[in-house]
């Protein structure tokens, strides 16, 4: 008996063994060939793919990737990854084909879709920004108004340039390429581009500069609105931000003398409040306390200027909690 019936759905037809997978996803077919598991899309390759081959890791989705296949099926949960181009999971995931998919901000809002936006997931994280060849200098949006500009995002570019003219009838010719834009203004066939910036190597090595950002980005977990499994894109979820929040926190043990325990713990709130254990002296207190990752070396250094010994830090691999944004 399936194991999807856990969200409430009616017992499928029996799995397809995974010799008989298709090497490539067909949303046309996938509904009656893994109706009987949820289908998780993630990017076949670019720059989101290694890092989320490892968040399936640490959410411990165990599966089996044969070569030249699209396709895996998950051992132990009843979902079915597909690895699919980042910029199609989002069409995918509005017209229920994918329950859910890893993609980018910048994807979403290109194609206009409407999905749960589940989990920001703090990877992938880039600017979408109008840039121009340095020696033209361009200071604004209105100074490319009328210009040539090559994207591989023409609705959110057509709609950056509408609220710049306050009219739809500004003559920007806005030219669609798949990839390479930023070669565009070297070439000679754009005045300007609007592509994504990381780092900003690739826009310097091409003699560009940021004119103005469009959207800022990052890589996000997103779902189906009316997803078939409920129960599972939640436990999904709730692993992914147990792992983020894994990641933000580290464990702090340390000694301090009852005397300093107000100081220390103001130092190291925890979460709820810190533990505190007893010690053989009875002046003394062991402390245990989750502390923000980025805080850290300035909380030690606070920890140690009061008396506090014995200081240890720990990772945390894995948790249950979520962190405010």
């Amino acid at each position: 008996m399936s194991t999807a019936a856990n969200d409430g759905k009616a017992s499928p037809t029996e799995r397809r063994p995974m010799d008989n997978l298709p090497t490539a996803f067909d949303p046309s077919g996938a509904t009656s060939e893994l109706s009987d598991r949820l289908i998780f899309a993630i990017p076949k390759k670019g720059r989101l793919y290694d890092v989320c081959v490892q968040l399936l890791k640490d959410i411990g989705l165990k599966y089996r990737r044969k070569p030249r296949l699209d396709i895996a099926l998950c051992t132990n949960m009843p979902v079915a990854l597909v690895f699919l181009p980042a910029a199609d999971i989002p069409k995918y995931v509005a017209q229920s084909h994918v329950d859910l998919g890893i993609t980018g901000e910048d994807m979403i809002a290109e194609q206009q879709v409407n999905v749960n936006v589940e989990v920001k997931l703090g990877f992938g994280k880039c600017r979408l920004c109008l840039q121009g060849p340095v020696i033209k200098d361009y200071k604004t949006g209105k100074d490319v108004l009328g210009k040539r500009i090559v994207t591989s995002f023409p609705k959110l570019t057509k709609k950056y340039f509408d609220n710049k003219a306050q009219t739809d009838d500004h003559n920007t010719k806005i030219t669609y390429v798949s990839g390479s834009v930023e070669a565009a203004c070297g070439l000679g066939l754009a005045d300007a581009i609007v592509d994504l910036v990381e780092s900003g190597d690739t826009m310097a090595a091409h003699h560009l500069q940021v004119v103005d950002t469009l959207l800022e980005t990052e890589a996000v977990l997103c779902s189906n609105v009316d997803t078939s499994f409920p129960k599972t894109v939640a436990k999904i979820k709730r692993r992914v931000q147990g792992i983020i929040a894994a990641k933000s926190f580290r464990m702090v043990t340390y000694n301090i003398n009852k005397s300093s325990l107000d100081k220390a713990t103001a130092l190291t709130p925890g979460m709820q409040a810190p533990t505190i254990t007893p010690l053989l002296d009875e002046k003394w207190v062991a402390v245990q306390a989750m502390v923000k990752t980025a805080q850290l070396h300035e909380v030690m250094d606070g920890l140690h200027e009061i008396g506090a010994t014995a200081i240890l830090v720990n990772d945390i691999s894995n948790t249950r909690m979520t962190i405010e944004d």
